[in-house]
């Protein structure tokens, strides 16, 4: 099946999904810093696979699933940090962690089929 859409993309459903929950959870947080980036970071991955998918390429197509992993990696990070310094419920942190897990491996998977 050839995807027509960007919306149709499993990776983008499911990080549209993270970056809706993180935005929830770190909508009252008073680290304005962590709260920002987080939210940044969570955008930067559905953003960049809408953005490469519409590019028609699939070596810019690549480029931009690359970026949307790193982002990915970030938004792990900063939820590690937050729950070390409790700043989120740590059973939340984890599911989101493990949330931007599966969407990086669904991520690498279509790297490779490009």
């Amino acid at each position: 099946m050839k995807i027509e859409r960007f919306e149709d993309i499993i990776a983008w459903q499911k990080s549209k999904q993270l970056a809706i929950e993180i935005f929830r959870i770190f909508e009252n947080s008073k680290d304005f810093c962590l709260r920002d980036q987080i939210r940044r970071a969570s955008i930067s991955v559905m953003n960049n696979i809408a953005e490469g998918f519409e590019r028609k390429s699939n070596n810019e197509f690549k480029q931009f699933l690359f970026i949307a992993k790193g982002s990915c990696g970030e938004v792990r990070s900063m939820l590690i940090l937050s729950m070390e310094l409790s700043l989120i419920d740590k059973d939340q942190g984890k599911k989101l962690f493990l949330l931007s897990e599966e969407i990086s491996k669904i991520i690498s998977g279509l790297i490779k089929t490009l």
